[in-house]
């Protein structure tokens, strides 16, 4: 894994929306045009939030069947996911699945998990779990999630760390996440830096084509002529 980025390289890619991101890394990584990120519905408790870049903490819940495990383990597992998070550093984001069948019939993210969670930094979650008590959420921590339930049932920590799969997108734990309204992307390591620069050129050969249609006498000619200039833009 390349060296993580620093807190401006962040908040450069924050200063981007998740499909702008998406479209820089088709021209870095044409291969991932086909996955890395979100394609599932999901409902987003902040949409007016701007975007969340971190770095993933993974984990699994259930929550539909009483645990089998004895109380001190479960305890013992959740102290250990506290510390996992917290170790995942400043500003990381919590990608957690629900492996219940179908996912969210109970709610691990609240009032008091959220709190906690922002407590040890993460800005917020990408869960296909469900979430509840809505009004009374961490102010500022963004949650990404399957559905609303209300109900926490039997919620509890089954892995901490490894490889999870939310709204159709992997996440290996340690992963840059890049999320908003739109939903979240996974970006390469090896890529990480180059996605501003990515982008800008996007928005370059956007722009030649968004201004050909402003332009007086617009037509499908005028359309096509834009589209190979914009294939020119560097």
């Amino acid at each position: 894994m390349t060296e993580r980025l620093n807190a401006g390289e962040l908040a450069a890619l924050a200063a981007l929306d998740t499909p702008t991101v998406c479209n820089a890394l088709e021209l870095l990584v044409p291969e991932r045009r086909g996955y890395g990120y979100t394609s599932k519905p999901f409902v987003c408790l902040y949409p007016e939030a701007k975007p969340m870049v971190g770095y993933a903490a993974t984990g699994t819940i259930r929550a539909m069947h009483p645990p089998r495990d004895d109380k001190a383990t479960l305890r013992a597992r959740r102290y250990d996911w506290y510390r996992h998070v917290e170790r995942t550093g400043p500003g990381s984001v919590v990608v957690l699945q629900d492996l219940d069948q179908p996912p969210g019939y109970g709610a691990f993210w609240g009032e008091v998990h959220t709190t906690v969670h922002k407590g040890l930094g993460a800005l917020g979650v990408v869960t296909d779990g469900s979430i509840r008590d809505l009004d009374m959420c961490a102010p500022g921590f963004q949650l990404l999630a399957g559905c609303l339930a209300p109900s926490h049932a039997w919620a509890g920590i089954e892995q901490i760390g490894g490889t999870v799969t939310v709204h159709g997108m992997t996440v290996a734990d340690g992963d840059l996440i890049h999320a908003d309204r739109h939903g979240a992307v996974v970006i390469p390591h090896a890529v990480a830096r180059q996605v501003v620069e990515a982008a800008a050129k996007v928005a370059r050969r956007e722009k030649v084509i968004l201004d050909a249609v402003a332009a007086p006498g617009f037509n499908a000619e005028a359309l096509i002529r834009a589209i190979g200039e914009a294939d020119e833009v560097h």
